[in-house]
């Protein structure tokens, strides 16, 4: 979560006290040495299917570049009842924060939709507020899905290995909102990273925290290419969409948006 929280930073996605991270562990941890204070918190929605697991979150307001320096000011454990609709939150005496992300819902409800589905032992999910995305957001004709992907897609031949599905772009939602949670949830069955407009992205994976910074990272950077191509007018070419087949198909790919 520390290197994590330190890469979201380098590329200027989570300034101050922006951005949010969670890792769900479905075996049993022992977190007592490193977070003795417990106190028992209602869940902002059921999670039935993360009974007996542990969630590490980030903490409201703090820095995710501040994370690897001491973690157990950052972050809370949260240890899920049975029935899934309460937990044991346990922090440590230096803890920083008065209550987990405001926009802990989000990661809720997509840690118990992916275990739910898939039967994971381990999920990790990343809220960060890239500024090249963002912006494009801002611009109406990229607000779909079909248009997003293509123009962010063609600049580099990694880009449709290592984002197949590409980003799901969603409309603007009031943060930590029930409307924003539920669209989330939906959009990361689809994809891996969701674009909530005007706002920021959520990227997940179930490999590591790393893995789902670098499909940010990724996406940043198509948009970031095409932020500079329109800033000269367009002039660019980009990849074709035959260029990007012939990658999609030397790399065993599958994609809606070849």
């Amino acid at each position: 979560m520390g290197e994590a929280g330190r890469r979201i930073c380098d590329i200027d996605a989570a300034e101050a006290g922006a951005g949010n991270i969670s890792v769900f562990l479905g075996w049993d941890v022992e977190v007592r040495r490193r977070f003795p204070l417990t106190e028992e918190v209602e869940l902002p929605a059921a999670a039935p299917s993360l009974v007996g697991g542990t969630i590490l979150v980030t903490g409201s307001g703090r820095r995710l570049r501040q994370i690897a320096a001491d973690p157990e000011a950052c972050v809370g454990a949260l240890k899920v009842h049975p029935g899934g609709t309460t937990a044991t939150l346990f922090t440590s005496p230096r803890r920083l924060f008065e209550r987990l992300t405001s926009e802990f819902n989000s990661h809720l409800g997509v840690h118990e939709d992916q275990v739910a589905a898939r039967g994971l032992d381990f999920h990790a999910v990343v809220h960060a507020q890239p500024p090249h995305l963002t912006y494009l957001s801002h611009v109406p004709a990229y607000r779909d899905d079909a248009t997003m992907n293509r123009r962010i897609l063609r600049w580099e031949p990694e880009s449709i290995v290592s984002l197949p599905q590409g980003v799901k772009v969603l409309p603007f939602f009031v943060p930590g909102s029930p409307e924003m949670m539920e669209a989330n949830v939906q959009g990361l069955r689809e994809a891996e990273v969701t674009l909530w407009s005007k706002h920021g992205v959520m990227s997940r994976s179930d490999l590591s925290v790393v893995r789902a910074v670098d499909r940010i990272e990724y996406a940043e950077t198509g948009a970031k290419y095409e932020y500079m191509d329109l800033m000269v007018g367009g002039r660019a070419e980009g990849l074709t969409r035959d260029e990007i087949r012939s990658v999609a198909t030397t790399f065993a790919i599958e994609s809606p948006w070849l």
